[in-house]
């Protein structure tokens, strides 16, 4: 028999609106029939629809990390509210009748089946892999283009710089959105986004408030030109044009990797399990996307790991929406993303379990006791203006305590301190106020996951509690 949990069934479902209309046909007790086969491995049925046939849905757990949900409505959403719900009320422990598997699933089975079979065969060990084939030509084509996109980004920004922020008005900002469109002729998606950032800073803040912000996007979109050209023209020294799987450079000059690539680098883990700590879900106006993220904790190694789903404003309501998950995921294959602190990561077969007392006591196992080492560290990230600016990491709080300026600090064993912020408000997080919600306990002898930031206008290094791990519990204060 197998096992589901609603905890999975949320984080299948593309969206929260799915996830409440499926509750809702089970409430209603739309579903005509619920059957399971003889294994328990399918689960099929029919829901009463609008119109006059009822619809029929399945999900297939013939391969447990991946399963295979079917439906016969018009819907667009994979997967829809009825397949979703015939799985809350697996899980919400109704009657199933066991029968047998209807024939249309055994042939869609067979079809899967050769499909593997196939992909296993050449996949073999000892198989040389196929090597990817790259038009040389065309790529160095597009490389030289964007060293040409490069070239004209550092002529407008030294014309900004060069005329002063001071003197930027609307005239100037239609010119920065001009420059921005002008850029998609070069393949450099994320100095749009650069300057789409700084574009932003001028439309919706007094000047007086955000140069020191400003010059900071200017430093970032400095050093993308500057080692962007070295490493485009390194690009093209080499006969090979290999792509550098040490930085995120590829990123920033917009490569999206495949799971293929990460593969064949060896940047992938079998078999990894994993905890999310916390998750953040908002709306990247510079991006013209939403994006979700989720920090998740790898169990064997402590590492902390990022994943992130963008989704375009346009196509937002036909995309899958992620969600705070609260169960251990089993992870067949991991797969990591170049980058330092808090990598990127990505896993597309998973099973889950419930979090056990084990499970919270080797998490906080894992918490970082040094406070000395932590900042050094995060000190030496941030010095890459290229590198993700909030680093992520799980500290030991020995106490938890308010200064005379009503500051919160945390410390540990050795007395060093940490002052915390809420450096998430301009996303509409806020966490500082929680805390004196809390019970005393989770204060102290806890490990709490934080946010680190270098605050600009101060200059001082702050983090934000994102989530406390003490004893049995999780406790997220942002999710």
């Amino acid at each position: 028999m197998i096992q589901i949990t609603e905890a999975h069934i949320d984080s299948l479902a593309p969206n929260s609106s799915a996830i409440k209309n499926a509750q809702g046909l089970v409430k209603k007790n739309k579903y005509i029939q619920l059957n399971r086969s003889e294994n328990g491995e399918l689960l099929f049925g029919e829901c009463a629809g609008s119109g006059s046939s009822n619809y029929v849905c399945s999900a297939d757990f013939i391969v447990a990390e991946k399963p295979v949900l079917r439906c016969s409505c018009p819907s667009r959403q994979l997967p829809c509210k009825h397949t979703l719900g015939l799985l809350y009320a697996y899980a919400g422990g109704a009657a199933f009748t066991e029968a047998p598997v209807p024939e249309d699933i055994i042939s869609k089975r067979g079809k899967a089946e050769k499909r593997e079979e196939k992909k296993a065969k050449q996949g073999e060990e000892g198989a040389a892999p196929k090597p990817k084939k790259v038009n040389k030509s065309a790529l160095k084509k597009k490389l030289q283009a964007q060293l040409e996109g490069l070239d004209l980004l550092e002529k407008f920004t030294e014309s900004l710089i060069r005329s002063g922020l001071a003197t930027m008005d609307n005239k100037k900002l239609l010119t920065l959105n001009e420059h921005v469109k002008q850029l998609g002729n070069y393949y450099l998606p994320e100095a749009q986004t650069q300057l789409r950032r700084l574009a932003l800073l001028f439309m919706h803040d007094e000047h007086e408030q955000i140069y020191t912000h400003a010059m900071d996007r200017l430093t970032r979109i400095h050093a993308f030109i500057r080692k962007g050209r070295a490493h485009l023209n390194e690009r093209l020294a080499d006969p090979d044009l290999k792509l550098d799987h040490e930085s995120t450079m590829e990123e920033w000059l917009g490569h999206a990797w495949q799971l293929a690539e990460l593969k064949e680098l060896g940047l992938i883990t079998e078999q990894a399990e994993l905890i999310q700590l916390s998750f953040l879900s908002f709306d990247d106006a510079a991006r013209l996307e939403y994006v979700d993220a989720g920090f998740w904790l790898e169990t064997a190694t402590g590492d902390i790991h990022e994943t992130i789903s963008y989704r375009p404003h346009k196509a937002a309501k036909h995309m899958r929406e992620e969600d705070t998950f609260f169960e251990m995921a089993q992870v067949k294959t991991l797969y990591r993303y170049p980058g330092e602190m808090n990598r990127r990561i990505r896993f597309e077969e998973m099973k889950s379990r419930p979090l056990a007392e084990e499970d919270f006591q080797a998490a906080a196992a894992h918490a970082r006791r040094s406070y000395a080492d932590v900042i050094k560290q995060v000190k030496s990230q941030l010095k890459n203006p290229l590198a993700d600016t909030s680093p992520v990491v799980l500290l030991h709080v020995q106490n938890t305590l308010q200064t005379d300026r009503g500051e919160y600090v945390i410390t540990d064993e050795s007395g060093n301190q940490i002052v915390l912020g809420d450096v998430l408000v301009s996303l509409g997080y806020e966490s500082l106020e929680l805390l004196p919600l809390l019970r005393p306990e989770l204060l102290r002898d806890s490990a709490m996951l934080v946010m680190f930031s270098h605050d600009l206008d101060s200059g001082c290094l702050m983090a934000q509690p994102l989530s406390i791990i003490k004893d049995k519990e999780i406790v997220r204060l942002l999710f």
